[in-house]
């Protein structure tokens, strides 16, 4: 993980999400890109007659307070010790990320407002979608795979694998429900051959998968869950829930590592 992107704005959040990326990065010897997203789309307003126009009094506003927050950013990352370059951009904020994330090895956004479920879909760099005001602590000590056997929850593993060796200790949750796939003891196997023995733990669906998983997780006391993002449709999950939506919305979760 050496080429590591950060979404950054003017929430409380952004603090969290900006000393992660340095950690990251000086925990691999990699450089930072940090994206600073004034969308326009924000500011376009539709008229009586069916026709829009850009509201450009609170656009330029906009424009001047991210112009700020991204100097003081750049001030910040510059008294550091990581390489870094910052990008100021006025596409919509998943385009956005999704674009600067082609060449990237992860993107890390905040848990909430809906960023990281919509770039786990369109993108196919993984995602490390932190809780609000909190870090990812480097290097991980407990984490927590979350396996059943799909093509989502594969690409989430391997993604994974930089942040697991330093694991020192590495649980693949497994609830039985879904037919086929691969099995656990594959995604044991593969971790093996990157020097990373982790345990199996297999459990019976207790109320949702989603609830069995989060209660194991928490009883390891995991640092990191790792997970496939929308095995079943987007739609589907929301209209009837599923585990991408509960851990997304989740305030207790541990930080999460989504592929797709």
């Amino acid at each position: 993980m050496r080429s590591i992107l950060v979404n950054a704005d003017r929430k409380p959040s952004n603090d969290a999400r900006i000393d992660t990326a340095l950690d990251l990065a000086r925990h691999f010897h990699g450089h930072v890109t940090v994206i600073v997203d004034t969308p326009v789309t924000r500011y376009i307003a539709m008229d009586p007659m069916g026709g829009s126009y850009v509201v450009s009094g609170a656009l330029d506003k906009a424009r001047q307070e991210d112009d700020a927050a991204a100097a003081e950013i750049e001030a910040r990352l510059a008294r550091d010790d990581v390489p870094f370059d910052l990008q100021r951009s006025e596409d919509d904020p998943i385009s956005c990320l999704a674009n600067a994330a082609r060449l990237a090895d992860v993107v890390i956004v905040s848990r909430s407002g809906g960023l990281a479920g919509e770039l786990a879909l369109v993108s196919h760099t993984p995602v490390l979608a932190l809780p609000d005001h909190r870090t990812l602590q480097l290097p991980v000590r407990r984490a927590c795979v979350a396996w059943d056997g799909g093509e989502q929850a594969a690409a989430a593993l391997r993604a994974s694998v930089p942040l697991l060796r330093s694991c020192q200790m590495v649980k693949v949750i497994s609830v039985t429900e879904k037919p086929g796939g691969f099995p656990a003891t594959d995604a044991l196997r593969y971790l093996s051959r990157h020097d990373i023995h982790a345990e199996l733990e297999e459990h019976e669906r207790q109320r949702s998968t989603e609830e069995t998983i989060a209660k194991a997780a928490a009883a390891a006391h995991a640092e990191l869950l790792v997970m496939g993002a929308y095995g079943k449709s987007r739609m589907r999950e929301f209209l009837f829930g599923g585990v991408t939506a509960y851990f997304l919305d989740e305030a207790d979760a541990p930080a999460l590592l989504l592929a797709h």
